[in-house]
């Protein structure tokens, strides 16, 4: 179980930023169940969850600060990593590894999640990682 992170290019051009999804981010997810498109309010957090079995690759875009709250699964320490807003940041979740996400800036931060299982409130467990 991990969590790994990686900054995307912006192929963007003067009409505005453009970010890809890699390919190894779709290998990771595999088949694509579910896209989740949200905003998190300034001082809100999303997440404090795990999933039993979905793998997630997360997209947080240019923006406000926030930051990123994780464990590898239960009994492993709590990790924490803080980003200054100007990228776009790639995150693959594992199952079994908790994340929240904090916004730290004044502004919305807007995320994009694309998972390899259909949403479903009964593969949720809750586990506090801030």
């Amino acid at each position: 179980m991990t969590i790994q992170i990686s900054t995307l290019d912006n192929n963007g051009d003067a009409r505005g930023l453009s970010f890809a999804m890699p390919p190894e981010a779709l290998e990771f997810v595999g088949r694509v169940a579910d896209l989740l498109f949200a905003s998190t309010v300034p001082g809100a957090v999303r997440g404090n969850h795990y999933h039993l079995s979905k793998r997630q690759a997360l997209v947080l875009f240019p923006g406000a600060a926030w930051s990123l709250y994780w464990d590898e699964g239960e009994g492993t320490a709590e990790q924490h990593r803080t980003f200054d807003g100007r990228s776009a940041i790639l995150v693959l979740v594992s199952p079994g590894c908790s994340q929240a996400i904090r916004n730290e800036g004044a502004e919305p931060l807007w995320l994009v999640a694309c998972s390899s299982k259909p949403y479903d409130p009964k593969e949720i467990v809750a586990r506090s990682v801030i």
